[in-house]
């Protein structure tokens, strides 16, 4: 049985960059004045092909290169063949900024899609709303992206990133009064993503009465965590949540081990999500009990994703699909969903107007959204039983029965 795909994977980078590459400007016909296409729709993005986020743009181009391939094995869109022109934007804010404003203003592609990760995206975004674009981005959890008054962008996961850990509190209050922690650490990455799923989290137990005896922020070129942990130890806190991204949740929990403190509940907003190089980099004895938040599964029973899995594993390999696919995926979906109802390319407004007053099934569950482009759903909490990752809330999501009530039970 393979893990639940709701972990992430490791691709070749060069690989995915070339194709990247050769898919610029590979569309049949050039676009018309009116925007349309005689032969094809071109959809442009910016992704970081190299760089920091480097891992999470491969992916999300997989999750791009599987919808394109079944839409236009099952008829194009509108009828259209689907290109993709995509840039490499390096992980890097000024390049991506230029990259939106080529693919919108020169390339004049037909429509656009997001990039990977709140930095970039919210960047990208101001480009997408001055130009009139519908951009949807699978990849946007921060509030810093939804603060601007903008009415044409919309996150294509299940909630923002301080909702993203709300499962999991319900699930601490929910507990017997003596198995509830009463003091809570809050150690968070300066990240418009990390740092706001931590206090969302926060939030909700502070108003429910469990004491933070701990809450700081740390900065991105932090490695050594054993003063924060030893922090964190001595306040003693029964839980803690991290907002992690990858490198920082395992050498938290490397620094955990080296000052010999052991919470009782461990969560850790994305850096158990990445599966294998998770379990390689804090030892599978050390996952045991974590939990994390999650957008997908590949055991999940929603529209579209049996289809998603054969053409991913059939593009890809045997390995379920890593989370940024889904996601990626999930917003081509959605723009799919916008374009087929309004039937036509040529006018952005209408999309956005549809997408605001409609829900979209995709393989990530249904998402609606608010004004201001949040969606109105319920994030996945994940937890690493046995070496496996498992999904165990909400219930009707779950792909085990058993909850782990403590780290390392």
């Amino acid at each position: 049985m393979r893990k639940p795909a709701l972990i992430r994977s490791t691709v070749a980078v060069a690989a995915l960059a070339a194709g990247a590459l050769a898919l610029g400007g590979c569309a049949a016909d050039a676009p018309s004045g009116d925007g349309s296409t005689t032969e094809t729709i071109t959809i442009g993005t910016s992704l970081p092909l190299t760089g920091d986020f480097s891992q999470g743009g491969e992916n999300t181009l997989q999750g791009y290169e599987v919808w394109k391939a079944i839409v236009n094995e099952n008829g194009g869109l509108l009828g259209q063949q689907v290109e993709f022109n995509v840039v490499d934007d390096g992980s890097d804010q000024n390049t991506i900024v230029s990259d939106y404003n080529y693919l919108i203003g020169e390339a004049k592609v037909d429509l656009v899609l997001g990039s990977q990760s709140s930095r970039l995206n919210i960047a990208a975004s101001a480009i997408a709303e001055r130009e009139g674009y519908v951009y949807i981005c699978p990849s946007c959890a921060s509030p810093d992206m939804f603060n601007r008054g903008f009415s044409m962008i919309f996150f294509s996961q299940q909630a923002t990133a301080a909702e993203q850990g709300t499962a999991f509190a319900e699930w601490i209050l929910g507990l017997p009064d003596d198995q509830r922690p009463a003091t809570a650490a809050y150690p968070a990455l300066d990240d418009p993503f990390s740092a706001p799923v931590a206090a969302g989290v926060q939030a909700i137990l502070e108003e429910a009465g469990i004491e933070t005896v701990y809450s700081d922020v740390y900065p991105e070129d932090l490695t050594n965590f054993d003063t924060i942990a030893t922090a964190v130890r001595d306040s003693g806190a029964e839980l803690v949540v991290q907002g992690a991204q990858f490198q920082d949740g395992v050498n938290f929990v490397r620094s955990l081990n080296r000052v010999g403190y052991a919470p009782k509940i461990l969560y850790q907003s994305s850096s158990p999500t990445y599966g294998e190089q998770y379990l390689e980099g804090v030892g599978a004895e050390n996952a045991e009990g974590v939990f994390f938040s999650a957008s997908y599964t590949a055991y999940a029973d929603t529209p579209g994703n049996a289809e998603f899995l054969a053409k991913y594993h059939e593009l890809y390999g045997d390995q379920d699909p890593p989370e940024d696919a889904a996601d990626g995926y999930a917003a081509a979906q959605v723009l799919q969903a916008a374009v087929e109802a309004v039937g036509s390319i040529d006018d952005q407004q209408a999309l956005a107007d549809w997408l605001h007053s409609n829900t979209v099934q995709t393989i990530l569950g249904p998402i609606s959204w608010n004004a201001d482009g949040t969606p109105n759903g319920v994030f996945l909490i994940g937890q690493w039983q046995g070496g496996t990752a498992q999904i165990v809330f909400p219930a009707e999501a779950a792909t085990t029965d058993t909850v782990i009530s403590t780290w390392r039970g």
